[in-house]
């Protein structure tokens, strides 16, 4: 598992431990990129902090567009503003990973999102 990297979860919103990360999230499906840094990727700690991918964005500073040449099937918009922890044996259906531009275009939103500028 790498940094940018997304991937396609089951149920994101249901958690056996009760707590509701993502909010009630009605989808059966839902796309996350990884934004944690390597460090902790990489470590065996059990999580990794993600943003939601959805189809309609409204161009804010803290939402990055990608599409195909990411894995998608289509225009969508990774949401900064919306950050949760998923456990990482959730992320196993590997749709794609952003290029090092997207990575940087990702890092700026996230800045913005996390008032870091």
């Amino acid at each position: 598992m790498r940094r940018g990297e997304i991937y396609r979860v089951q149920n994101p919103g249901h958690n056996p431990a009760g707590h509701d990360p993502i909010g009630n999230d009605p989808k059966f499906y839902r796309s996350f990129v990884v934004v944690s840094r390597q460090v902790l990727i990489d470590s065996r700690f059990p999580t990794v902090v993600c943003a939601p991918i959805l189809t309609r964005g409204h161009g804010f500073s803290t939402q990055v567009s990608i599409g195909v040449d990411e894995g998608m099937k289509h225009e969508s918009w990774i949401l900064c503003d919306n950050l949760v922890s998923l456990r990482k044996v959730q992320l196993t259906r590997f749709v794609g990973s952003l290029a090092r531009l997207k990575i940087e275009e990702l890092d700026r939103a996230l800045k913005m999102a996390l008032a870091l500028e």
